[in-house]
């Protein structure tokens, strides 16, 4: 059996023998059980790379995302999102942890204005946008790295240039009217493309041939170069390789350090629990609690995405936690 991963963990589980391509060459081979994680990461990245999410203490500021009962049916009228009340302050991540399925994905739908709500309310910076469209959430502030990086963050047969542009089509920056500033656009591209380290010959390749770990790092790049005075990360970090990772994980939380808002979606609990500041727990659309990341395990966590309630002595945050 060839068994392909970037997860360190799944191949020192199941390999007999690990063996390491790194730009289309093979760099070395290792028996699982004489390798460490941040050996293997080396040899993938071909540099050390911190495994462990090195976060600062942070003083948070005034409300940046607030949500107010949001509530949000599906075509049978039973509540996907019910009743959620979240505040994401600045200078704060707040990452919800979940089971895929038990409603996150409608929930940001709702947040980033790509649907309306069907009760409840959403401010961005103390706006009400409950209400307007996702163009006006990106010229109030608001970035967002999807779910689906093929589906919603780009136009696959589009070349990198086409897609650096969306959501900027509107800025005065790349556009003037209805004329477009190619060069501009182009040059943005470029950023995008050394910033984040999007292995691909140029700006005139099409968004299909990247592979998926640079698809999504193009997205992350674009939607945070964007400075955004919130950020929407949904997954950021699905199928990239644990130096991209890494990367990922230092842009979020330099924008925590700039006192930015970030509101983080991921299956990943232990890149919930490194990065978040407060951890929401959804479940069938409802959120469970809101606890503190040092104060709860990886049992605590599960248990409340199951449906479970925890004592007193877990270290709950008691809803809001304001």
């Amino acid at each position: 059996i060839i068994f392909i991963t970037h997860k360190l963990g799944e191949a020192k589980e199941v390999a007999d023998q690990v063996t390491v391509l790194r730009d289309g060459k093979n760099v070395g081979s290792a028996d699982p059980d004489d390798v460490t994680n941040e050996e293997l990461a080396e040899m993938m990245v071909g540099r050390e790379v911190m495994l462990e999410v090195d976060k600062d203490e942070q003083s948070v500021g005034d409300p940046a995302l607030t949500l107010s009962d949001l509530t949000v049916y599906d075509d049978d009228d039973i509540p996907q999102v019910d009743g959620v009340s979240l505040t994401v302050r600045e200078g704060e991540v707040l990452g919800i942890a979940g089971v895929d399925g038990n409603g996150q994905s409608q929930l940001l739908e709702a947040v980033t204005g790509m649907e309306a709500p069907d009760e409840g309310t959403v401010e961005l910076n103390g706006r009400d946008v409950t209400e307007v469209s996702r163009r006006e959430h990106t010229h109030l502030g608001m970035s967002f790295i999807p779910e689906d990086r093929l589906k919603e963050g780009l136009i696959v047969d589009f070349d990198l240039t086409d897609n650096a542009l969306l959501g900027n089509q509107y800025s005065d920056e790349y556009t003037s009217g209805p004329r477009i500033n190619w060069n501009a656009v182009k040059s943005h591209a470029e950023d995008i493309i050394d910033k984040y380290d999007v292995r691909t010959p140029g700006t005139k390749t099409s968004a299909h041939s990247l592979s998926g770990g640079n698809q999504q790092k193009f997205i992350v790049g674009r939607e945070i170069m964007r400075d955004p005075s919130v950020l929407i990360a949904s997954h950021p970090t699905r199928g990239v390789d644990v130096g991209s990772i890494e990367f990922i994980h230092d842009q979020l939380l330099e924008l925590r350090s700039e006192g930015k808002g970030v509101l983080l979606v991921s299956s990943k609990l232990d890149e919930i629990q490194q990065l978040s500041d407060r951890i929401a727990v959804i479940y069938e659309g409802e959120i469970m609690d809101i606890v503190q990341p040092e104060n709860v395990t990886d049992q605590d966590l599960g248990l409340l995405m199951a449906g479970e309630q925890l004592d007193e002595e877990a270290g709950t945050d008691g809803g809001e936690g304001e």
